[in-house]
């Protein structure tokens, strides 16, 4: 519910797109997104591969955190790389009707419709591929005029060799959000947003719970953080042993771009122009359009405190 403290504040509209029900962090961070008083959801939309499955997702932890009145958009499906649907038993019984709130079928029209008819600026945060938001753009390209745009995308110094535990590698990869559709992410990348900000790898890879942290994350009673930890239960049992959902957290990537929306505390940023190319690497190039890029961590133990 939102409390009163929450309606005197001026809060950010923002959009959510997400490709939930693959890896567990997209779970993390809506709710991240829901906890944050800073931001006021207007639409979450779910992108690549199965988007009814992820929508069925998003509506029963809306509904869950007592936030039905927020809408969904089923994105375009199809796009992207395989992925494995780890949260299916966990909406086996929950029909995508059931939801109290709206439900688009048409995700992506609901994206332009919510951006163009907003009296401010809208943010949009990305936290999977970048298919809905190039068709977006594609239909109506005014929208990036009236958007600022913050995402969980791409790697410039640093990859990962698993999302299960810390993994930080040295040097660059193509990145798992802008890799599964490309061309997608290099219309995106190009698109003259108001702002632009990413989290790559060299950040949002750092991002683990363990400890007293994560001790206190499991003994909470909040409705909305116990379906998150069912939901990674369930996600950490199609891994076969080999992540612990008692002990700590899987990399939580997309909680960063959640953060980022709203502040860069505790982040070292670099504005860089940046580019996909082909194979789906995020390059520096100073011709392309700058970005605002999360390096480093200036205050890492700060932030893992606050998540």
């Amino acid at each position: 519910m939102i409390t009163k403290k929450e309606k005197a504040m001026k809060r950010m509209p923002v959009i959510l797109d997400t490709d939930i029900g693959d890896d567990i962090d997209d779970t993390w961070a809506l709710a991240l997104l829901l906890k944050s008083p800073e931001l006021d959801v207007k639409l979450v939309s779910t992108a690549t591969g199965d988007t009814a499955y992820r929508a069925k997702i998003v509506a029963r932890l809306l509904e869950t955190a007592g936030r039905a009145c927020v809408p969904i958009g089923v994105g375009v499906p199809g796009a992207g790389l395989e992925s494995v649907p780890r949260q299916a038993e966990w909406v086996k019984d929950y029909p995508l009707d059931r939801y109290p709130g709206a439900v688009h079928a048409g995700g992506v029209r609901a994206i332009i419709e919510t951006i163009m008819a907003s009296p401010e600026p809208i943010t949009l945060i990305c936290i999977g591929p970048l298919s809905n938001i190039a068709e977006a753009l594609r239909l109506e390209p005014r929208i990036a005029g009236r958007t600022r745009f913050a995402g969980m995308q791409g790697s410039v110094n640093w990859s990962i060799s698993s999302n299960l535990a810390l993994s930080l590698v040295p040097g660059a990869c193509a990145e798992w959000n802008v890799v599964s559709d490309v061309e997608a992410a290099r219309a995106v990348f190009a698109a003259p947003w108001l702002e632009a900000s990413i989290t790559p790898l060299d950040t949002c890879g750092r991002v683990v719970l363990d400890g007293a942290r994560y001790r206190r994350l499991l003994g909470s009673n909040d409705p909305m953080l116990q379906a998150v930890l069912e939901n990674y239960r369930l996600w950490a049992q199609t891994h076969g042993g080999n992540c612990n959902a008692e002990s700590h957290s899987s990399v939580l990537f997309d909680c960063v771009a959640i953060h980022l929306a709203h502040t860069t505390a505790w982040l070292k940023m670099r504005r860089m122009g940046m580019r996909v190319d082909a194979e789906g690497f995020t390059r520096e190039d100073d011709a392309a359009r700058p970005f605002n890029v999360a390096l480093e961590w200036d205050d890492y133990e700060a932030y893992a405190d606050d998540l």
